[in-house]
């Protein structure tokens, strides 16, 4: 992954999920924008976070558990506090 695919830490201040209007974990080196609360996932491409219901990812329980263990391991934030 080069610099330019990662997102700009103020873009990441107010991104929320189109459907439930709550913040997002990112995670970077996946490229991928996840809401622990619906279990979606969303695509950032070259940069871009593709922030679309129709192209949202449900992803499986063993995909949701390891995503939030990682994010409370690492200390992945939520893109706002609700």
């Amino acid at each position: 992954m080069t610099t330019d695919d990662r997102l700009d830490p103020r873009l990441l201040e107010v991104l929320a999920c189109p459907e439930d209007k709550g913040p997002l974990l990112y995670f970077a080196d996946e490229r991928v924008l996840y809401n622990p609360r619906l279990r979606r996932s969303y695509e950032v491409r070259d940069g871009i976070p593709v922030l679309l219901i129709d192209e949202a990812t449900t992803v499986d329980t063993a995909t949701h558990e390891r995503l939030v263990a990682r994010a409370e391991s690492e200390g992945i934030a939520p893109t706002f506090e609700d």
